[in-house]
């Protein structure tokens, strides 16, 4: 009978131990637009030029990161991807906080496609559906905002 009553008060002490309110406060660096570049949209229909200032994802780890984590960023500033190959990509919001516009450029720097107001956290697969070299990112509404159009040019600098 004791060995009984010591075991349950010792998963009872267990138990209140280990449901221990815990205290502790994670936060989270905020992560900071860095410009890196300019960019310019080239818009064919009527000669207009869009300027944004961009920061440039070019390493595994940035292209992977993008603008995850991120809680806004300013109209004029985007964030451009640049890939070594050529083929159709797939973007994905996992980890997005603002939607976004992801425009799509080939090798030949145009615009081929667009995929407009991707929706935070959402990990559907976002298909260029033509093969693209470059993916810009801003924020969303900006494309039909700027009227942009598939076709229109992109110049950049680093």
């Amino acid at each position: 009978m004791f060995f009984k009553q010591l075991t349950l008060f010792s998963i009872l002490a267990l138990c209140l131990f280990a449901c221990k309110e815990d205290k502790k406060v994670i936060t989270q660096t905020a992560i900071l637009f860095k410009k890196e570049g300019n960019l310019t949209i080239l818009k064919r229909a009527d000669s207009t030029e869009i300027s944004l200032d961009i920061e440039i994802a070019d390493t595994d780890f940035d292209i992977q990161t993008g603008l995850m984590y991120r809680d806004s960023m300013k109209e004029n500033q985007g964030m451009l991807f640049v890939f070594d190959d050529v083929t159709e990509r797939y973007f994905y919001m996992k980890n997005t906080k603002i939607p976004l516009d992801i425009i799509y450029i080939d090798e030949a720097k145009q615009i081929v496609s667009f995929q407009k107001n991707a929706k935070p956290f959402d990990e559907t697969a976002l298909p260029s559906n033509l093969p693209a070299k470059y993916v810009l990112e801003v924020n969303a509404g900006l494309a039909d905002a700027w009227l942009l159009a598939v076709g229109d040019g992109v110049q950049f600098s680093e």
